[in-house]
């Protein structure tokens, strides 16, 4: 079940029939990369906890509706990706987000050159110096583009699953990881620091 193996054969008709030791099976193989993803999409600790256990009581409640047409984990990803929406949702409901278009133009001129170009990243700065940095740039980026950087970039999932999980075209995908790319250089780029 872990990885990029398929599900077993027998797993939808068992978490169908809320086996027990099927659903055990599967929370025991994806709970810490849920919890993983959870923390990755900018939820604090306990926020991420409480968003991983709600992804994983919607799966046990929605067990016997599961039709096995996708793998397990793509359900999962997919459940959580809607509670980190609703979460999200909930924490910046009077927060407003900048237009990133007005963003992305602010950052180059009439030519297309950068308006600022990047500076180097100092050779002293740790990896977990970076790494903070990085997830405090993340706070600004919309759930859905932020999701989309998390499963390409730190959940390594194929471009097929990110798209069922987000419910989004490829071309959309793109346009997700774009903008979340965009926004990351430009935070990180305000740190000083250039990738």
């Amino acid at each position: 079940m872990r990885g990029g193996a398929a599900d077993p054969p027998d797993l939808a008709a068992r978490i169908r029939a809320s086996d027990p030791k099927a659903i055990q099976e599967v929370v025991h193989a994806y709970l810490p990369q849920i919890l993983r993803a959870a923390r990755g999409a900018g939820l604090d600790a306990q926020l991420a906890e409480d968003v991983t256990q709600s992804a994983f009581g919607t799966f046990i409640a929605t067990a016997p509706r599961f039709e096995g047409r996708s793998r397990v984990r793509t359900w999962l990803f997919g459940i959580l990706y809607r509670k980190i929406a609703e979460a999200r949702r909930r924490l910046r409901r009077d927060a407003r987000m900048e237009d990133i278009d007005a963003v992305f133009e602010q950052q180059f001129d009439a030519s297309g050159s950068w308006t600022r170009p990047p500076r180097p990243v100092d050779a002293a700065l740790e990896a977990s110096e970076v790494r903070r940095e990085i997830e405090g740039c993340l706070e600004g980026v919309p759930t859905k583009q932020r999701m989309a950087f998390v499963l390409r970039e730190i959940e390594e999932l194929d471009t097929e699953e990110i798209c069922k999980i987000l419910e989004v075209t490829r071309t959309n995908l793109g346009v997700l990881l774009h903008r979340a790319r965009t926004r990351l250089r430009e935070c990180l780029e305000t740190k000083g620091i250039r990738g």
